[in-house]
């Protein structure tokens, strides 16, 4: 199947309707996904990217009824994870001495992946593809969003930005553009994407958006890896980055619990109380850490201003749950956000200090010691977990 993008660009990639985790079981893919390759046909035609390689004969397979393979003349690989060139080793049987444009990182990743020595032609930021019809590719390098060898590539002309995995989101749709979609569907899978895989690069991301900006290179569609091409206002999906990238946090206070027999959870939904009798504005959201996807959470506490972990104590410890999340949490460096513990306990009760010391060393601002509570919240247990909602809902 191919899809119009425009003039003599057309997608030629795979969508994934079945796929729910990706990234091994790291992230969870709710909505499926799609694996973008575009086709450019001027005086010279070019494949940019290709699939996940469980696709690979059916890409090529369906990439050969669009197009003679010996009459490719150049294949562009703007990142080598093996979802973007899974379909190379298919696809170079067929023409093994067509060069690939990659970064010099590109070459040393798609080495280690696939242990051949392809055609590799190395670009940097400016360099240029003449495609003839007055049409040329630009590249520029994106490194670290998310992988070293990252680049993206712009058409001219058209004014398209294969913009790789920036601006992407997982997401399967028949429809491919944007103003075709369900927009809250769109916008929660896009920041769900930002949130997991692009926050700890922060800081690149703003600083390549200002670079490619400076550019003033005029962006009618932006064709991402991942997910619908962004053809109507495609510079909405660029702000959202901008502001993302800014330590981003809107009103909110997300409150993440486990529980082993209920105790917890009585001190998460009474905080919870707390917290509302005294800020009605500010949006709670509570989540049993042992029920909820956890990508679900980091989307969460990505949007919050402050969050809540609570477990009980078992082993002198916490749940293998909130150490699971804890451990999420604190390799995507989040700036900017408070936290505070609780917990439950029966005779030890070690689970809120640690609970503060695992938030604290993933770069959150204390704000108290945390609350526990012996056995099952009594009356007098629950009263001081409203009080303490109360004390940060008047903040």
């Amino acid at each position: 199947m191919k899809i119009k993008v425009k003039g003599n660009v057309d997608w030629v990639g795979k969508i994934d309707w079945d796929l729910r985790k990706f990234h091994g079981n790291e992230y969870s893919t709710h909505r499926g996904s799609t694996y973008n390759s575009y086709l450019i046909r001027e005086e010279k035609n070019v494949l940019v990217d290709t699939v996940w390689n469980p696709h690979a004969k059916e890409f090529v397979e369906n990439l050969r009824r669009e197009i003679d393979l010996d009459k490719i003349d150049f294949i562009i690989a703007n990142h080598a994870e093996s979802d973007h060139s899974g379909g190379l080793p298919e696809l170079m049987s067929h023409i093994p001495e067509t060069p690939i444009y990659c970064t010099a990182n590109g070459v040393k990743s798609l080495k280690g992946h696939y242990h051949k020595d392809w055609n590799f032609r190395t670009v940097k930021t400016g360099d240029k593809l003449d495609l003839g019809n007055g049409k040329a590719l630009v590249f520029v390098e994106m490194k670290m969003l998310h992988w070293p060898d990252s680049m993206a590539s712009y058409l001219t002309g058209d004014n398209i930005l294969f913009s790789n995995d920036a601006f992407g989101q997982h997401y399967a749709t028949e429809y491919m553009f944007n103003d075709l979609v369900d927009q809250a569907e769109l916008f929660a899978e896009c920041i769900k994407y930002y949130a997991n895989i692009l926050t700890l690069f922060s800081s690149f991301a703003a600083k390549k958006i200002d670079e490619i900006l400076a550019l003033k290179l005029p962006i009618d569609i932006i064709a991402p890896s991942h997910g619908i091409i962004w053809r109507d206002k495609p510079a909405q999906i660029v702000e959202k980055y901008i502001a993302w990238a800014q330590n981003y946090q809107e009103n909110q206070i997300t409150i993440l619990y486990d529980t082993m027999w209920g105790g917890t959870k009585i001190m998460a939904e009474n905080i919870a109380l707390g917290i509302k009798r005294e800020d009605s504005a500010v949006n709670i959201k509570l989540f049993n850490i042992s029920k909820t996807d956890k990508n679900d959470i980091i989307s969460e506490i990505f949007k919050s201003r402050l969050i809540l972990v609570g477990s009980p104590t078992i082993g002198q410890g916490i749940t293998s749950a909130s150490a699971g999340i804890l451990e999420e949490i604190e390799g995507l460096k989040f700036k900017n956000k408070k936290a505070a513990a609780f917990g439950c306990y029966g005779w030890s009760g070690e689970s809120v200090a640690k609970l503060s010391g695992l938030l604290q060393k993933s770069g959150f601002e204390l704000i108290n010691e945390g609350i526990k509570c012996l056995w099952n919240p009594d009356e007098d247990s629950v009263e001081k977990c409203i009080a303490f909602g109360a004390e940060i809902g008047r903040g």
